[in-house]
């Protein structure tokens, strides 16, 4: 059987309703009394009952995430540090890559006190019936729960300009996704700001099947082969430009002598590049924050906002470079 309440009492001379006070950081209780019961709680090995809390304050101090995948560098980077967040609510999360509505339904069912979905295919828009309040991370106005929205399509656009600021005309995008409606934001912004440049008809942009570093390395080897090849490339996650990279290497060209390179996603740096990278969009440090924030909001029941919306930071390494003035193409 585990220690309880009046175990700890009873080591700690004092109590039950002290003890019960004490851990709930009640003001109640003088500061010396308070570290004492705690101390001994941590010696005797104390584990809060989950289930008697929950019937108590009507919480279960969990947060149900609903994730595409955690094998890609961001989407991992993205949890860990939503999690790290919420631990510090003293929430604790439970992830599910099912289908949308299977781990809603899941959810509902666990009773977690809040979910966050990641609405990379619009498919919270076939959700109804959750008793559990629900934050969204996609595209704002497309959902009937509050959306965090990270303005892909603004991230992009702001790459595009900076590259053609810096004499770039041939800029191609990698990461067209079908059926992704967040990664279409990003080809719309690219598409966008391209067609108010003097040539757009040289921008190629680039169909993937997924964004896993494979996808980039083959994507970039068919950009090397184009006919009117880019002096820069705006990639549409950090694993493509990953493989971006591997493929430009092995052709025995570099980043940024031979192409300019922008990734979407603003993480910290996991992996040692002979470059670093460049980087659009919002911090890593900023969408969690706010995403928790929205969470803790509304199991508390207060007031927010149908769209949060995220401002886009471009980030510039010496992965770009200024194209001098009349530089051309080798292919040219």
């Amino acid at each position: 059987m585990g220690v309880t309440i009046k175990d700890i009492a009873k080591s700690a001379g004092v109590s039950y309703s002290t003890v019960s006070k004490a851990l709930r950081d009640s003001p109640l209780v003088k500061e010396p009394t308070k570290k004492k019961i705690l101390e001994i709680a941590n010696q005797l090995g104390y584990r809060p009952n989950a289930a008697a809390r929950s019937l108590v304050s009507k919480r279960s101090h969990t947060i149900g995430v609903v994730w595409p995948t955690i094998e890609r560098v961001t989407h991992s980077a993205l949890i860990t540090g939503l999690n790290k967040q919420l631990e510090k609510h003293s929430y604790t999360t439970l992830i599910s890559i099912n289908e949308m509505k299977s781990a809603i339904d899941t959810f509902n069912r666990y009773q977690v006190d809040a979910i966050v979905a990641f609405d990379e295919k619009n498919s919270t828009s076939d959700v109804s019936g959750s008793t559990v309040p629900i934050v969204t991370y996609g595209i704002a106005g497309r959902s009937s729960f509050p959306t965090v929205d990270v303005q892909r399509k603004q991230a992009i656009m702001k790459a595009v300009n900076y590259l053609l600021s810096m004499g770039h005309q041939k800029i191609s995008y990698i990461g067209d996704l079908e059926d992704d409606h967040l990664q279409k934001e990003k080809v719309n912004g690219f598409i966008e700001a391209i067609q108010k440049a003097e040539d757009p008809s040289a921008c190629p942009v680039i169909s993937v099947s997924d964004l896993e570093q494979y996808n980039g390395y083959m994507a970039m080897r068919k950009l090397l082969e184009h006919p009117n090849r880019p002096t820069a490339i705006i990639s549409g996650s950090h694993d493509l430009s990953h493989g971006c990279m591997q493929a430009i290497k092995e052709h025995s060209l570099t980043v940024p002598n031979d192409f300019s390179l922008i990734s979407y996603d603003n993480i910290p740096a996991t992996e040692a590049f002979e470059v670093p990278l460049s980087t659009t969009g919002v911090p890593l440090e900023i969408i969690t924050e706010q995403l928790a924030a929205a969470l803790i909001a509304l199991i508390q029941e207060e007031d927010i906002q149908e769209a949060i919306y995220l401002k886009p930071e471009l980030n510039i390494t010496p992965s770009c470079r200024q194209l001098n003035e009349g530089a051309v193409n080798e292919e040219d």
